[in-house]
C-alpha cells in the first residue's frame, strides 16, 4: 500500500481499537468527517484518507463521548515524505498535548497496518493520533467577521487580551538546555516545516519574485541563525503554530488550543509572530495597509504582552519568524487568491523586517 492512497478503514477496525482503549462495552455511534455537515453510521468508511480528521462519538459507562482521530497528510513536502517523518510528529504530539495549559487532551496515537487494522505502533504504516472532541469556533472566524464588518467590540479586545495573556503565561516558564534552543532556531531556518521547506514549495515561476529573492532570503536568514544562537537564555515552554487556526473559542473569552508544533521548548518570538501576523494580514486585505482595527488588535496584543513580560528582547529576535510566517501567508499553496497588492506587500515585508535589528511597533507600514 503507498502511503498516499485512500484506506478503507472499517466502522469494525475503529471499533476494535476502541475496545482496546474503554474496554468491552464500548458502543460506536457516529463516525463523521469533520468539517463536513452530513454525519455517517457506514459500515465502512470509504471516503477516509491521510490528512482528514474525524469524529467518533461512542457510548462508556453509560455516558456518551466525543474523540477525534487525525492522521497527517503525506507527500506534500515540508519534510513529511517519509511515513517515519509522520510518525515523529504524531507520535510528539501525543507526548506534548497534554503537557500545555488549555491544550485540547491526547488520548492516544496509533498506527494502521496494510490492512486497515489498527494496531499498535511497531507494525504500522501510517499513523494518527486520538484526541479529545472540544467544542468551539476557531479564532479565524473573528478575523473574518471583522474583515467583512470594520465594527469591533469589546469582546474582540478582550480576546486579543486573553490570547497575548496566555502566551505571556506559557513563556515564563523557562528551561535551561542551549543545545535545544540552538536546534529550535536551525530548525527555523532549515526545517522542512519552516522558511526553508516553505521556499521549497514556492512555485518554480511565480509571477512576483525571481529565484535572486529566495536566495537572498535564504543567506540572511543564516545570518540570523548565527545572530539568534546565542541568545540560549531566551528558551522557554512555546505552543510553536499559535495561530487563528489553531485557537478555537466558546463564551466569551474561554478557549482551547489545538495542534501543539515542533517541540515544547523554544523561543517565545515565535508564538507572537504566528499569532500577530494575522492582524497585519487580515488589515492588508481590508485596508492595504496596517491600520483601523487590525491595528488597534495587533498593537494591543503586542503592548499587553510587553506590559506582562517586560521582554523588551523579543523586538530583536522576533524578525526571522515574522519572516516566516509572512512568506506563509504570501504562499500560492496556503493562500492561492490573495490580490497581487497583498501577496507583494507580504514578500516585501518578509525581505524587510530580517533587514533591521530591532522591531517598531510603530513603523509597520514602512516594511511593506
Amino acid at each position: 500500500m503507498s502511503t498516499a492512497d485512500i484506506l478503507n478503514l472499517s466502522q469494525d477496525a475503529v471499533f476494535q481499537y476502541m475496545r482496546s482503549l474503554y474496554g468491552e462495552k464500548v458502543k460506536i455511534q457516529r463516525i463523521w468527517r469533520l468539517g463536513i455537515q452530513s454525519e455517517t453510521n457506514d459500515d465502512d468508511l470509504k471516503g477516509f484518507g491521510y490528512g482528514c480528521p474525524y469524529a467518533i462519538a461512542f457510548k462508556h459507562d453509560g455516558k456518551t463521548r466525543r474523540v477525534v482521530l487525525e492522521t497527517m497528510r503525506p507527500g506534500e513536502g515540508f519534510g513529511h515524505d517519509h511515513f517515519s517523518d509522520r510518525a515523529q510528529v504524531l507520535i510528539w504530539q501525543n507526548f506534548a498535548f497534554n503537557k500545555l495549559y488549555k491544550h485540547v487532551r491526547s488520548v492516544d496515537a496509533g498506527c494502521f497496518e496494510d490492512t486497515g487494522k489498527i494496531v499498535s505502533i511497531g507494525r504500522g504504516k501510517e499513523y494518527f493520533i486520538l484526541t479529545e472532541f472540544i467544542e468551539g469556533k476557531l479564532y479565524h472566524l473573528d478575523l473574518d467577521r471583522l474583515k467583512e464588518t470594520g465594527d469591533i467590540s469589546e469582546l474582540d479586545m478582550n480576546r486579543c487580551v486573553a490570547l497575548s495573556d496566555y502566551l505571556a503565561e506559557i513563556h515564563k516558564t523557562r528551561y535551561n538546555s542551549s543545545g535545544l534552543y540552538i536546534r529550535r532556531i536551525r530548525d527555523l531556518v532549515g526545517h522542512g516545516e519552516c522558511i526553508m521547506g516553505l521556499l521549497d514549495s514556492y512555485p518554480k515561476e511565480f509571477a512576483y519574485v525571481n529565484k535572486t529573492y529566495f536566495v537572498d532570503i535564504e543567506k540572511v536568514c543564516v545570518e540570523w541563525r548565527w545572530k539568534l544562537k546565542e541568545r540560549t537564555h531566551r528558551l522557554c515552554q512555546v505552543h510553536g503554530d499559535f495561530h487563528p487556526w489553531n485557537i478555537l473559542f466558546r463564551d466569551g473569552v474561554d478557549f482551547t488550543v489545538l495542534d501543539r508544533s515542533r517541540g515544547e521548548w523554544g523561543e517565545p518570538a515565535d508564538d507572537i509572530a504566528a499569532l500577530t501576523i494575522n492582524y497585519l494580514f487580515y488589515s492588508l486585505q481590508k485596508y492595504g495597509e496596517l491600520t483601523g482595527i487590525f491595528d488597534s488588535l495587533f498593537k494591543l496584543f503586542w503592548e499587553n504582552y510587553l506590559q506582562k513580560t517586560h521582554d523588551s528582547e523579543v523586538l530583536e529576535v522576533v524578525q526571522p519568524f515574522y519572516a516566516w510566517r509572512s512568506l506563509v501567508v504570501a504562499s500560492p499553496i496556503w493562500y492561492p487568491h490573495l490580490s497581487v497588492d497583498v501577496r507583494v506587500k507580504l514578500l516585501n515585508f518578509a525581505q524587510n523586517m530580517l533587514q533591521i535589528d530591532r522591531f517598531n511597533l510603530m513603523d509597520v507600514n514602512s516594511l511593506f
